[in-house]
C-alpha cells in the first residue's frame, strides 16, 4: 500500500464580501498517496486554486472562514499556526503558481530566489552551497548553461524557462507534495508537453505526489492517475483517468471533453463550448448547480444530488440524477458536439 500523504475531508471555504458570502469551496473531499498524480479540472472560478491555496494557509484573512479538515501526515493544516505552516510551505508541500512572471520577484536574480527557500529550511547552508544547489536544480529542469543563467533576472528568461525555474524552486527541498497550479498556461503546445513530461519525470525521481490544477482535460490525460472535476466550488465527478475519459458520468465533464479538438473525427465547423456562464458563488442556483446550463436537466434536478458512486465500477462518483443508461445514450452526442442546448 502506498503511503497516504494527504486526506481532505469536507473542506469549505467562505469569504465575506460587501455583496454577500462567497462559497468558494463547498464540501470538497479527496485523498492523495505518495507517487500519485491528482488532476483537478474545471473552469475559472470553480474553486480549484482556492482549494490548493487553503491547504497551505494562503487564503487566511479576517474575511475568510474555513470548515473541514486537511490531514497531512496526521496533522490538520487548517488548525496549524502561521509559524507551523511556515515550516511546511516550500519544504514538505511546495506550489508552482499560475503565472511565473508575477510569481517571481523581478529585481532579484533567479538563483537568489531559489537560494532563499533553500536557506530558510536548511540551517547552516551558506550562500555558496545554496547557489551550487540552485545550479543543480536548474540543470535538472532543463535550463541550458545553468552556471551562467543562475545569475540572470526573470525577465531574461523565456516563458517556458521561467516556468522551469519555478519548478526548480518548488523542488528545491524535495517536497512530499508538489502542487502545480495551471503550469502550462500561456505556453505554446510544444513547451506545454515538455513541462508536463518534466513534472512526471521529477515526480518519479523525487518520489513525490502531485496535484495538477488545470482547466484542460487534455493536459491531465498525459499524467494524472485520478481526476477530480470541480464546478461552482464542488466536486461534480471523481474517478480514475480511464473512468473519466471512457465512462464520464456528469454533463459538465461531457462539456469539458467536448471542447477538446479531436484528430480522429471530422473537423467541426465550430469548437464546442458549454452554454451559459458559471453561477454566482454568492447566489447559487437551487438544486444541481449545473442545472441552468445543462441541456439534459429535468424536474429531479431541482433537488441537490449527492456525490455518490452510481455505476458498477467502484471509485467512480458523480453528482447527477440522470439514470446511468440514459447518460450513456446521450453523452456521446454531447461530447462530439452534435447535441447542444438550443
Amino acid at each position: 500500500m502506498a503511503e497516504r500523504l494527504l486526506e481532505v475531508k469536507d473542506l469549505k471555504v467562505q469569504f465575506a464580501t460587501e455583496d454577500g458570502v462567497v462559497n468558494a469551496v463547498d464540501g470538497v473531499s479527496f485523498t492523495l498517496d505518495r507517487g500519485q498524480v491528482l488532476g483537478i479540472v474545471g473552469e475559472s472560478g470553480s474553486g480549484k486554486s482556492v482549494t490548493a491555496m487553503t491547504m497551505l494557509g494562503l487564503t487566511r484573512g479576517v474575511n475568510a472562514r474555513f470548515e473541514g479538515e486537511v490531514q497531512y501526515k496526521g496533522r490538520d493544516l487548517i488548525q496549524l499556526s502561521e509559524d507551523e505552516l511556515q515550516s511546511i510551505r516550500g519544504n514538505e508541500i511546495a506550489m508552482i503558481f499560475q503565472d511565473p512572471m508575477t510569481s517571481m520577484n523581478p529585481v532579484y536574480r533567479v538563483g537568489a530566489q531559489i537560494a532563499e527557500g533553500l536557506r530558510a529550511h536548511n540551517e547552516g547552508m551558506n550562500k555558496h552551497q545554496a547557489r551550487a544547489r540552485g545550479v543543480e536544480l536548474l540543470r535538472a529542469v532543463g535550463i541550458p548553461n545553468p552556471e551562467s543563467r543562475v545569475d540572470d533576472y526573470p525577465h531574461q528568461f523565456s516563458g517556458g524557462m521561467r516556468q522551469r525555474a519555478m519548478i526548480a524552486m518548488a523542488l528545491a527541498n524535495n517536497p512530499d507534495i508538489l502542487i502545480a497550479d495551471e503550469p502550462t498556461t500561456a505556453l505554446d503546445v510544444t513547451i506545454q508537453a515538455q513541462i508536463i513530461e518534466l513534472i512526471g519525470r521529477l515526480k518519479v525521481e523525487f518520489n513525490s505526489a502531485v496535484i495538477l490544477i488545470t482547466h484542460d482535460l487534455g493536459v491531465v490525460a498525459e499524467i494524472a492517475d485520478v481526476i477530480m472535476v470541480m464546478y461552482a466550488g464542488r466536486v461534480v465527478e471523481m474517478g480514475t483517468k480511464r473512468q473519466i475519459f471512457y465512462d464520464p458520468q456528469h454533463p459538465y465533464t461531457w462539456g469539458l471533453l467536448g471542447s477538446i479538438p479531436r484528430l480522429d473525427r471530422p473537423k467541426a465547423d465550430r469548437l464546442h463550448s458549454i452554454e451559459g456562464t458559471p453561477p454566482s458563488l454568492i447566489n447559487m442556483p437551487q438544486g444541481c448547480k449545473f442545472r441552468p446550463r445543462c441541456p439534459h436537466a429535468f424536474e429531479k434536478c431541482w433537488e441537490e444530488p449527492a456525490l455518490e458512486n452510481r455505476v458498477e465500477e467502484p471509485g467512480h462518483s458523480d453528482r447527477c440524477w440522470l439514470p446511468v443508461e440514459a447518460k450513456r445514450t446521450v453523452r456521446d452526442a454531447t461530447i462530439s458536439g452534435e447535441n447542444r442546448a438550443a
